[in-house]
């Protein structure tokens, strides 16, 4: 096959379609997705009584407060449960992936949803590090990875510097 012959059945393929992004101006997540754009994974809190408000919303449940917003917490979590995908549901997420319940180490009682590829190996408890995928579109997500393969990336940058 040719070069131009190549380039041709490349074209000719489908391009694969966007990821699904989330609305990122929603008065009670959008503090989460700024944070994310920031290279920070962040929580609401309430200012008044200091309770964890997730899932987010604009008022405290335990206080009944009004005063609330976004904070910092550590990038790093556990693998509370897990799924491999094998049917296709939607263009844009080829199979196989993993669905991720993650809890995150500051504050075991929210759990966000995670996104990785392939059929990586998970177990309970497994400790996680913070990844920020940009889309297409710009919006940033936070997505999760073992810890141990940020290590490992961070071995090969080294090797590949020196």
């Amino acid at each position: 096959m040719t070069t131009a012959q190549s380039v041709q059945a490349q074209a000719a393929q489908p391009a694969q379609p966007p990821r699904l992004a989330p609305a990122v101006s929603d008065p009670d997540t959008g503090g989460f997705f700024a944070a994310a754009a920031r290279g920070e994974v962040a929580l609401r809190y309430c200012a008044g009584c200091g309770a964890v408000l997730h899932l987010p919303r604009a008022y405290c449940w335990h206080c009944g407060g009004w005063d609330t917003g976004y904070r910092a917490v550590p990038p790093r979590a556990r693998v509370y449960s897990w799924t491999v995908v094998e049917h296709q549901v939607h263009p844009a997420y080829p199979v196989p992936y993993t669905v991720a319940l993650v809890e995150l180490a500051g504050e075991p009682a929210a759990r966000l949803v995670t996104y990785l590829p392939g059929r990586p190996a998970l177990h309970a408890g497994q400790e996680l590090s913070a990844r920020f995928e940009r889309l297409e579109n710009g919006t940033v997500l936070v997505q999760w990875r073992p810890a141990d393969a940020e290590e490992e990336a961070e071995e090969e940058a080294d090797d590949d510097a020196t």
